[in-house]
């Protein structure tokens, strides 16, 4: 999973100094000349970007700026697309059934195989995988009253995407919006509903790992 990793570092690195990138030029645009405020205003993100891009740097310092600022905003939203593509065609060579699961998309299933790869040894099951991504509860007791609370462990970057392939599921997903609906009559509440859909997608999640064993990394057994 290392060519994942690498690429998946790259790529929000790209993300973040391209959205940097547009903060900073709307920002700029604020304090602009009124003349040229008002000529970029209403404009959608990529009309104002080519409009900037399209500025003359010569004008003045803030025609400069906005000029450069568009320009390193195509470049890092092409790098994010190349990277983008990139991380697709080898998570699709590796597990394409982990991207017919609803809610996963490349970077997602990218997440959970860096997730899994790098701990090669604690995947005994589906239970230890739940237990990887901080999905898995943890029973507590005190007296006579036994519960459970919230996992805070485990792979946050895992955690935070089964989130998300969850809330994909609960927009696009019959299944996933039936269960929510049930389980609310029944009183429990949507928060935690969530934490039991999160456990239910790790669970298809693992069998699609299993299903295509990942490398094993140096030092450790077969």
């Amino acid at each position: 999973m290392e060519d994942l990793r690498v690429l998946k570092v790259v790529k929000d690195s790209a993300v973040r100094n391209r959205t940097q990138a547009i903060n900073q030029l709307k920002a700029l645009l604020v304090s602009a000349p009124s003349q040229l405020r008002e000529s970029l205003a209403g404009l959608s993100n990529p009309r104002l970007f080519t409009a900037c891009a399209g500025l003359d740097p010569q004008a003045s310092a803030v025609h400069q700026a906005l000029h450069l600022l568009a320009h390193r905003i195509k470049q890092l939203s092409a790098e994010t697309t190349t990277l983008t593509r990139r991380i697709a065609s080898i998570t699709q060579a590796h597990n394409p059934q982990l991207l017919e699961l609803t809610g996963v998309g490349p970077d997602s299933a990218a997440i959970l195989l860096i997730a899994a790869g790098d701990n090669h040894d604690r995947l005994r099951d589906e239970a230890s995988f739940a237990a990887l991504c901080g999905v898995s509860p943890v029973e507590r007791s005190s007296g006579k009253t036994q519960r459970r609370r919230l996992n805070r462990g485990g792979n946050r970057q895992a955690n935070a995407d089964l989130y998300r392939i969850v809330l994909s599921r609960l927009r696009w997903e019959e299944r996933s919006r039936a269960y929510l609906q049930r389980r609310t009559a029944e009183g429990k509440t949507k928060r935690e509903v969530i934490r039991c859909l999160k456990r239910y997608a790790a669970r298809e999640i693992h069998r699609a790992i299993a299903s295509a064993p990942l490398p094993v990394p140096p030092n450790l057994p077969a």
